[in-house]
């Protein structure tokens, strides 16, 4: 009888060189490589790891990201497991304006070459996983609260785990130092709420303290340096994304440019000051020639699009996986070190996980990962509340496996 699979993908985006530089997202990598190991009794050979520090390994690019995840759902078999850790940078891609098809926000993970990667790719590879496997994904990222779409909340601020229910607030809407390192001096005043920009995860006895969010403004100045555009705008994202990327795209990016391209070849792209608009002024061709051009390592979502492009293309609860995220959909997560040594920087909801695992020697459920860690992370200073996705099976079930 074959014996059970334990396999993992572990991901790290620190972006060196960038102004979306992190610090300890490959230390979060490397920790959970080694508690897979020794706590859960994974085997290195079936553990990937993506990291964008050391070009012997496999990098963390948009495409090298989805061909992992794509080739763990492939290899599955009744009865395994699977894991996925993801520390980095979100972000939140907002819709495209002018136009009556607007997206809405789209919750991302920022590969290493900004190549974004959606909630609904997410929801697609786990929807994959044959129902008598098991995936847990973890994400230390921000705005990780839905980053599999339609995964039904079961702890997380519109639920009452935890006495944890309170409305997202006021101050998760300001404007957020995203891209700011904040001196140890300041960290009391913004921990306080004084100050004009809002970054919600200060710890007075930090050196070094960072958003795990990536702003539009940095995507946008990092997407002009890569391409040399100058034209870039926060209208523009998904088509500059697929202008840059192609088929390796995101499947949702791709479905959408499939969409306007279905307008435009109805003739429905005259007075169209938006989206529409932009893509007309595109090369239409190579538009479609970067559709058809499949790649072998995933599937193209778009041959089977639907000709509307919903706000959401898929709207029932997905039963299958389950995700830990480090804040909810509309918080940052905090990248930091207590000493400001980027050997010894971390995520703090990372950090918390291999906390909670070394006091519970790997013996712990999804529940008690998740509430212990909002404990931890609010006795050390910071707001961000960690979540539980899943369905209500995997609730009580233990952690990874």
């Amino acid at each position: 009888m074959r014996e059970m699979a334990k396999k993992a993908v572990l991901i790290g985006c620190n972006y060196p060189g960038t102004k979306a530089e992190l610090k300890g997202c490959i230390n979060d990598v490397w920790r959970m490589h080694k508690c897979l190991i020794h706590k859960y009794g994974f085997s290195d050979k079936d553990i990937t790891v993506l990291i964008d520090t050391d070009h012997s390994y496999t990098q963390p690019t948009g495409k090298n990201i989805r061909s992992a995840m794509s080739r763990l759902v492939r290899s599955a078999q009744p009865g395994d497991v699977f894991f996925v850790h993801y520390s980095g940078h979100g972000t939140r891609l907002p819709a495209e304006t002018g136009e009556d098809d607007d997206t809405g926000y789209d919750e991302c993970i920022v590969p290493t070459d900004m190549n974004l990667i959606t909630d609904e790719d997410f929801r697609d590879f786990v929807e994959k996983v044959p129902k008598s496997c098991r995936i847990t994904i973890v994400s230390d990222s921000c705005h990780s609260g839905g980053l599999i779409e339609s995964a039904k909340e079961q702890i997380g601020d519109s639920t009452k785990e935890g006495g944890q229910n309170s409305s997202p607030g006021f101050k998760n809407f300001l404007p957020r130092a995203v891209d700011t390192e904040i001196p140890s001096e300041l960290c009391h005043q913004y921990k306080s709420g004084i100050g004009e920009k809002d970054v919600e995860l200060h710890h007075v006895n930090h050196r070094y303290v960072k958003n795990r969010s990536l702003s539009l403004s940095t995507l946008i100045d990092i997407l002009k340096q890569k391409t040399g555009k100058d034209d870039i705008e926060i209208g523009k994202l998904r088509p500059t994304l697929f202008d840059i990327f192609g088929e390796d795209a995101s499947p949702k990016v791709k479905n959408f440019i499939k969409f306007v391209l279905n307008k435009l070849q109805g003739g429905e792209s005259g007075g169209h000051s938006g989206i529409l608009g932009l893509v007309s002024n595109l090369a239409q061709g190579l538009l479609e020639y970067k559709l058809h051009d499949s790649d072998e390592e995933y599937e193209n979502p778009v041959k089977s699009a639907p000709e509307t492009y919903a706000i959401s293309t898929k709207s029932d609860i997905v039963d299958g996986g389950i995700l830990l995220s480090g804040c909810q959909t509309d918080q940052t997560s905090a990248d930091a070190s207590p000493n400001g040594n980027s050997e010894e920087a971390y995520g703090a909801f990372s950090n918390a996980i291999q906390a909670i695992i070394a006091e519970k020697d790997g013996v712990v459920t999804n529940r008690e990962v998740i509430l212990k860690a909002r404990k931890k992370l609010h006795r050390q200073g910071y707001s961000q509340k960690p979540g539980l996705y899943c369905s209500d099976n995997h609730v009580d079930a233990s952690f990874i496996c």
